[in-house]
């Protein structure tokens, strides 16, 4: 049975403790896609992998979830955000337990290629999930939170992911951050609730259509309603409209390429010279 959407109260603290499980999600999110960085070298020296053959692998994930992306947006604009976080938590870290079982190439661009697909779908409805529990008075404060875990979770997974793969073998990392993730998943899902779709947008609305009658108790001339997700092509086209958003993608494309570099080659790098 579905619980029904909470009514996040604007003074509320749980809207802090959504930010706090989360962040705990998040951290796995970014620590599973950086590990297999970590052991490219392990790999290299076990399988006989080249550069090229390690640049398909690390680029599979990437590839896929770029694609995807747009995708997964409109899946949590239709579906309960908390189901879609935990789902994708959950195959995600199943996936990132069975890359100890691959032993060739086309195993390891697979299973990195099905994980970016996993991934994809945390980003769209986590920040939509926030927005929801927090509204403009606190929201950038709460993104912000959220998104140290992007940095904790790369530092840490990699760093971690190489240790493990030093003194316990490649596999090692894989299985602890598979399973890490699944026992996350079965904690959380019973504490995240799903908010009202458009709460704090509603609740404002609410607000300053209450403030602006001109006697108390007078009907609200603009009730808030909920907004309707629009089709994907219809999306896309407002997007190329746009030109804020399309500089922001842009940036954002830019900033990921150059840290997509550093992140795949620093440890070989590292381990070479």
């Amino acid at each position: 049975m579905i619980a029904a959407p909470a009514k996040p109260q604007a003074g509320g603290s749980y809207k802090w403790w959504i930010v706090g499980m989360l962040w705990w999600i998040c951290f796995f999110n970014y620590a599973d896609r950086v590990a297999v960085a970590s052991v490219l070298p392990l790999l290299q020296s076990e399988f006989g992998f080249s550069k090229t053959d390690q640049a398909l692998i690390s680029s599979a994930f990437t590839w896929v979830y770029a694609l995807t992306a747009p995708f997964a947006g409109q899946v949590a604009d239709r579906h309960a955000r908390k189901l879609v976080i935990i789902a994708g938590l959950y195959i995600w870290s199943a996936i990132t337990g069975f890359t100890a079982l691959c032993s060739k190439l086309w195993h390891f661009v697979l299973v990195r290629g099905a994980e970016g697909l996993g991934e994809t779908f945390y980003f769209p409805a986590s920040m939509s999930l926030v927005s929801d529990y927090h509204d403009p008075s606190t929201r950038s404060r709460a993104m912000s939170l959220h998104q140290t875990s992007v940095y904790a979770g790369t530092i840490g997974g990699g760093a971690l992911a190489g240790w493990m793969g030093q003194h316990y073998g490649w596999q090692s990392p894989f299985v602890f951050l598979g399973a890490a993730g699944i026992l996350l998943g079965l904690v959380l899902a019973r504490f995240i609730r799903e908010p009202v779709r458009n709460a704090a947008e509603l609740a404002t609305a609410a607000q300053d259509d209450l403030a602006s009658r001109p006697v108390p108790g007078d009907p609200a001339v603009h009730p808030p309603t909920q907004a309707a997700p629009i089709p994907l092509r219809q999306f896309l086209a407002e997007m190329r409209r746009t030109p804020t958003a399309l500089i922001l993608a842009g940036a954002f494309f830019g900033a990921n390429l150059v840290a997509l570099i550093f992140l795949t080659w620093m440890p070989s790098f590292l381990k070479e010279k």
